[in-house]
Protein backbone atom coordinates (compact mmCIF):
# COMPACT_ATOMS: atom_id res chain seq x y z
CA UNK A 1 0.00 0.00 0.00
CA UNK A 2 0.73 3.54 -0.67
CA UNK A 3 0.56 6.41 1.80
CA UNK A 4 0.98 10.53 0.33
CA UNK A 5 1.31 12.12 3.16
CA UNK A 6 -0.52 15.30 3.98
CA UNK A 7 2.76 17.05 3.00
CA UNK A 8 2.98 15.84 -0.36
CA UNK A 9 1.80 17.26 -3.70
CA UNK A 10 1.30 15.61 -6.87
CA UNK A 11 0.51 17.31 -10.66
CA UNK A 12 0.05 15.38 -13.08
CA UNK A 13 -1.01 11.31 -13.55
CA UNK A 14 -0.94 8.61 -10.84
CA UNK A 15 -0.77 5.19 -11.96
CA UNK A 16 -0.07 2.17 -10.46
CA UNK A 17 -0.92 -1.28 -9.39
CA UNK A 18 -1.18 -1.17 -5.62
CA UNK A 19 -3.72 -0.04 -3.29
CA UNK A 20 -3.12 3.91 -2.45
CA UNK A 21 -4.01 5.91 0.72
CA UNK A 22 -3.88 9.76 -0.59
CA UNK A 23 -3.83 12.72 2.54
CA UNK A 24 -2.35 15.09 0.51
CA UNK A 25 -3.30 16.91 -2.55
CA UNK A 26 -3.49 15.10 -6.27
CA UNK A 27 -3.80 17.28 -9.09
CA UNK A 28 -4.74 15.49 -12.48
CA UNK A 29 -5.63 11.73 -12.94
CA UNK A 30 -5.47 8.56 -10.83
CA UNK A 31 -6.02 5.61 -12.54
CA UNK A 32 -5.84 2.64 -10.60
CA UNK A 33 -7.85 -0.39 -12.35
CA UNK A 34 -6.97 -3.37 -10.08
CA UNK A 35 -6.63 -1.64 -6.63
CA UNK A 36 -8.28 0.46 -4.16
CA UNK A 37 -7.81 4.07 -3.40
CA UNK A 38 -8.78 5.89 -0.58
CA UNK A 39 -8.84 10.25 -0.59
CA UNK A 40 -8.62 10.30 3.35
CA UNK A 41 -10.03 13.08 5.95
CA UNK A 42 -6.50 14.87 4.51
CA UNK A 43 -7.00 14.35 1.26
CA UNK A 44 -7.82 16.70 -1.83
CA UNK A 45 -8.08 15.33 -5.35
CA UNK A 46 -8.71 17.56 -8.24
CA UNK A 47 -8.44 14.80 -10.49
CA UNK A 48 -10.90 12.42 -12.36
CA UNK A 49 -10.45 8.76 -10.86
CA UNK A 50 -10.63 5.63 -11.54
CA UNK A 51 -10.02 2.48 -9.17
CA UNK A 52 -11.63 -1.14 -8.69
CA UNK A 53 -12.95 0.39 -5.33
CA UNK A 54 -12.93 4.03 -4.26
CA UNK A 55 -13.58 5.20 -0.63
CA UNK A 56 -14.00 9.12 0.09
CA UNK A 57 -13.65 10.18 3.29
CA UNK A 58 -11.84 14.16 2.30
CA UNK A 59 -12.65 15.53 -1.09
CA UNK A 60 -12.64 15.11 -4.88
CA UNK A 61 -13.44 17.51 -7.35
CA UNK A 62 -13.54 15.52 -10.69
CA UNK A 63 -15.34 12.15 -12.28
CA UNK A 64 -15.38 9.44 -9.56
CA UNK A 65 -15.97 6.21 -10.94
CA UNK A 66 -15.06 2.65 -9.47
CA UNK A 67 -15.38 -1.15 -11.04
CA UNK A 68 -16.83 -2.35 -8.22
CA UNK A 69 -17.43 -0.29 -5.74
CA UNK A 70 -17.70 3.34 -4.23
CA UNK A 71 -17.97 4.39 -0.84
CA UNK A 72 -18.30 8.27 0.25
CA UNK A 73 -18.22 8.08 4.21
CA UNK A 74 -19.74 10.91 6.06
CA UNK A 75 -16.99 13.59 5.47
CA UNK A 76 -16.55 12.88 2.41
CA UNK A 77 -17.08 15.50 -0.23
CA UNK A 78 -17.41 14.49 -4.20
CA UNK A 79 -17.72 17.56 -6.82
CA UNK A 80 -18.21 15.77 -10.36
CA UNK A 81 -20.09 12.60 -11.50
CA UNK A 82 -19.61 8.97 -10.09
CA UNK A 83 -19.81 6.02 -11.54
CA UNK A 84 -20.16 2.20 -9.99
CA UNK A 85 -22.06 -0.77 -10.13
CA UNK A 86 -22.45 -0.65 -5.94
CA UNK A 87 -22.32 3.11 -4.46
CA UNK A 88 -22.63 3.45 -0.78
CA UNK A 89 -23.40 7.15 0.43
CA UNK A 90 -23.17 8.20 4.37
CA UNK A 91 -25.60 10.55 6.09
CA UNK A 92 -23.55 13.82 5.68
CA UNK A 93 -21.64 12.82 2.58
CA UNK A 94 -21.90 15.29 -0.14
CA UNK A 95 -22.30 14.41 -4.17
CA UNK A 96 -22.95 17.44 -6.31
CA UNK A 97 -23.16 15.79 -9.66
CA UNK A 98 -24.98 13.02 -11.40
CA UNK A 99 -24.91 9.03 -10.38
CA UNK A 100 -24.71 6.26 -12.77
CA UNK A 101 -24.43 3.11 -11.58
CA UNK A 102 -23.87 0.64 -14.16
CA UNK A 103 -20.60 -0.25 -15.65
CA UNK A 104 -17.56 1.54 -13.41
CA UNK A 105 -15.60 2.87 -16.84
CA UNK A 106 -16.67 5.01 -19.08
CA UNK A 107 -17.74 3.59 -22.31
CA UNK A 108 -18.82 -0.12 -20.66
CA UNK A 109 -22.59 1.14 -20.74
CA UNK A 110 -24.68 -1.65 -19.81
CA UNK A 111 -28.37 -1.60 -21.40
CA UNK A 112 -29.81 0.70 -19.14
CA UNK A 113 -33.40 0.51 -17.60
CA UNK A 114 -36.33 2.87 -17.64
CA UNK A 115 -38.28 3.80 -14.49
CA UNK A 116 -42.10 3.59 -15.22
CA UNK A 117 -44.10 5.87 -12.90
CA UNK A 118 -45.62 4.38 -9.78
CA UNK A 119 -49.33 3.44 -9.96
CA UNK A 120 -51.03 5.28 -7.43
CA UNK A 121 -52.35 3.80 -4.25
CA UNK A 122 -55.85 2.62 -3.91
CA UNK A 123 -56.22 5.19 -1.15
CA UNK A 124 -55.12 8.03 -3.29
CA UNK A 125 -57.98 10.72 -3.68
CA UNK A 126 -58.82 11.19 -7.58
CA UNK A 127 -57.72 14.38 -8.02
CA UNK A 128 -54.28 13.00 -7.02
CA UNK A 129 -53.96 10.40 -9.30
CA UNK A 130 -52.46 11.19 -12.38
CA UNK A 131 -54.74 11.74 -15.55
CA UNK A 132 -55.10 8.78 -18.03
CA UNK A 133 -52.68 8.73 -21.24
CA UNK A 134 -54.98 9.65 -24.43
CA UNK A 135 -55.75 5.90 -26.09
Amino acid sequence: MANIGKSISIKGDLTGSEDVVVEGKVEGKIELPQNELTIGADGNVHADVHAKNVMVIGRVAGNVSASERVEIQTSGIVEGDVRAPKLVVQEGAVVNGSIQMEGGKPGENKPGIQAKPAAPSPGTPPERRPAAPPA
